[in-house]
């Protein structure tokens, strides 16, 4: 690694005093502005900043008091690896699949280049301390001049600019699986409409305030650096997280919980000719954190390349102000579903897809960090939840609207009302541009041929416009799509035999005269992503004796894991008719995965088998004791040393 040691950063044969100095000396009256991220993970705005009357964050209070808050900020995927992905490369991870699923390996195209690459050849030094999580084929260590838990603006050789990103870890979901002290207690908290009020609920809720308390000590631990080292006048400070919240229907989710994210621009006066707006003032427009690169790059005055799609924030070009923020869901860990929204700031507006499956499938790493989850389900299965409550365990409609001013819980799904037409009619076209305008590959199953930024561009391959229409009228659950869906699944094109495969599977009974062609596609069909979902429909036809070794051998090697994922997901979803499958389940369950391999295999197993046998209780889903801690140490991050009497005032 370049640079100073991590002896030399707490304060070792260099001193804390020599080390402020030398930084003070390097880049304090650069001809360019020193540029600082701070990057908290999993963050909803439970900041007093945004109104929040209950949060603990004076520390990002006071950044916003003497900065610009951006009230209605978004990540574009309610989990990191997507949205890190964006905030890497500028890309919409829709538009470069498989970016678009969490835990993936998207191929970025030889020639694009990241913003810390960009910013390099400019003449940045740019450190990352220490998530990367980026979703792709880049190496972190070729990007950045110091990528790890080192990483430090006092490495920055004299006389050369920084950016610098601090990534906290202290919010993440797995600090929900221990206990967290802090100002806030389960009494004080209040429980959104869609949850019980519960003291196992309303005690994670206080848990995750006590956690933004914690990680706003932090902020203010590097911000009290920054000004110790004499840096704070010719850097601007950008802070932000990285997704929505880890409280349920809040992360892997497109509500407002999993996408609203909090976004604070200091720019010192020094700079304020870059700056977006007055200090202590807020904008209401909508943005996402795809903006982030752009206003980085825009800082330094580096041309922005066609393929990055934000708007700059702030520096020397900034954007016009936009309409609307979008986001979306794909593959979340091991469970499949496809949703994509769109929010005004004041509407949001949600397309599901895959309206058969409900937003609560069991995701093993999701309901192990929170008891929260663990309670929610297990109150589910026990009939105890109103049916408000218990909306999150069963099919979703088609299409969502909700105002978010009226009714902040979205739990009031106004589409269908009179009076809310017309701002349906205006969100759902304002999707349908962007997605085709930034070539979503979402109706693109996971694995399949046509993957990749270019390749996806392939109209043979990837019909865009015809298969959001084929997807909408699918889920839409009409009989009278029937013969369209049987018609096309004799398509030349796989996605399109895909998604008629999927209306069928939607219609449930109502699809049985497609039963032969079904059977037809189950034997003969090359692409197994189409047998997966024509296995599960015929499941739903009575043809189990046919479709379920079928499941069984596309969930086994030597498939490739998106397929292996797919068939056990359906495996999961028709019931009783698994129960042949038990053997292949007991076997993959038992799998040891190498580390920093995914292990959705043996969990979809594990999961399966408990079902089936009757066995299930969602409580005992908890990781032990000795086990969350160890993954909270096995995530700890390096935030320097702490403001004290020894450093220069």
């Amino acid at each position: 690694m370049t640079g100073l040691s991590r002896r030399a950063l707490l304060g070792g044969t260099l001193g804390l005093a020599g080390l402020a100095a030398t930084a003070a000396r390097g880049q304090s009256g650069s001809e360019r502005p020193n540029i600082l991220c701070l990057v908290s993970e999993d963050n909803n705005p439970y900041i007093g900043a945004y109104g929040d009357r209950l949060a603990r964050t004076p520390h990002i209070d006071a950044l916003a008091a003497r900065g610009v808050l951006f009230r209605n900020a978004y990540s574009v995927a309610p989990v990191c690896a997507p949205s890190r992905f964006g905030l890497l490369t500028g890309i919409d991870p829709r538009s470069c699949s498989p970016a678009q699923h969490m835990r993936a390996q998207a191929r970025l195209p030889e020639g694009f280049q990241t913003y810390p690459e960009l910013l390099r050849a400019a003449g940045y030094f740019c450190i990352n301390n220490p998530k990367t999580d980026y979703n792709c084929d880049v190496d972190p260590q070729a990007i950045w001049d110091v990528q790890g838990v080192e990483g430090h603006w006092r490495m920055t050789p004299p006389g050369q600019p920084f950016l610098c990103v601090l990534n906290t870890g202290t919010t993440h979901e797995n600090s929900m699986c221990s206990a967290r002290e802090g100002s806030v207690t389960p009494q004080d908290v209040r429980v959104p409409a869609f949850l019980p009020d519960t003291p196992v609920i309303r005690a994670d809720i206080a848990r995750y305030y006590n956690a933004m308390e914690a990680m706003d000590a932090e902020i203010g631990n590097w911000l009290a650096q920054l000004e110790a080292d004499g840096l704070a006048d010719d850097t601007i400070v950008i802070y932000y997280g990285d997704n929505g919240g880890v409280l349920p229907r809040s992360k892997r989710y497109c509500y407002e919980e999993g996408l609203r994210v909090p976004l604070v621009v200091h720019v010192p006066p020094r700079w304020q000719h870059l700056a977006p707006g007055m200090p202590d003032s807020v904008s209401q427009a909508p943005v996402t954190l795809l903006d982030v690169p752009a206003s980085l790059l825009s800082i330094a005055g580096v041309p922005q390349p066609p393929q990055m799609t934000g708007k700059p924030l702030l520096g020397q070009r900034i954007g016009q102000p936009v309409t609307y923020a979008f986001g979306f869901r794909d593959r979340m860990d091991e469970r499949y579903d496809l949703v994509r929204t769109v929010t005004d700031g004041r509407w949001r507006y949600i397309r599901n897809y895959m309206p058969h499956r409900p937003n609560g499938q069991h995701v093993a790493f999701e309901w192990a960090m929170q008891a929260a989850y663990r309670e929610w389900n297990a109150l589910h299965l026990a009939g105890q939840l109103t049916a408000q409550q218990d909306a999150f365990f069963q099919a979703k409609p088609f299409e969502e609207l909700y105002d978010l001013a009226a009714d902040p819980d979205e739990v009031n799904n106004l589409i269908g009302t009179p009076a809310a037409a017309g701002v349906a009619a205006r969100l759902s076209r304002a999707l349908d541009r962007h997605m085709l305008a930034i070539n979503d590959n979402g109706f693109l199953p996971e694995g399949a041929t046509g993957e990749g930024y270019f390749e996806s561009r392939d109209r043979a391959v990837y019909p865009l416009r015809k298969l959001m229409t084929l997807a909408s009228r699918a889920a839409s659950r009409s009989p009278r799509n029937l013969s369209r869906f049987q018609r096309l699944l004799a398509s030349p094109v796989p996605a399109i035999r895909f998604w008629a495969a999927r209306g069928l599977l939607m219609l449930g009974a109502q699809a049985a005269p497609a039963r032969a062609a079904l059977l037809d596609v189950l034997s003969n069909d090359a692409v197994p992503q189409v047998r997966v979902v024509a296995a599960e429909a015929l499941v739903g036809l009575g043809e189990a004796e046919a479709a379920v070794p079928v499941l069984i051998a596309l969930a086994d090697d030597p498939q490739p894991l998106p397929v292996r994922v797919q068939a056990l997901d359906a495996l999961t979803f028709i019931g009783e008719a698994a129960r042949p499958a038990l053997p292949l389940l007991q076997r993959l369950a038992a799998i040891t995965v190498a580390p920093g391999q995914t292990d959705y295999v043996p969990r979809l197993a594990a999961y399966l088998i408990a079902l089936l046998e009757g066995t299930y209780d969602p409580r005992a889903d908890a990781i032990p004791a000795q086990g969350c801690a160890a993954l909270n140490r096995s995530g700890a991050l390096f935030m320097g040393p702490p403001p004290s009497a020894a450093w220069p005032r």
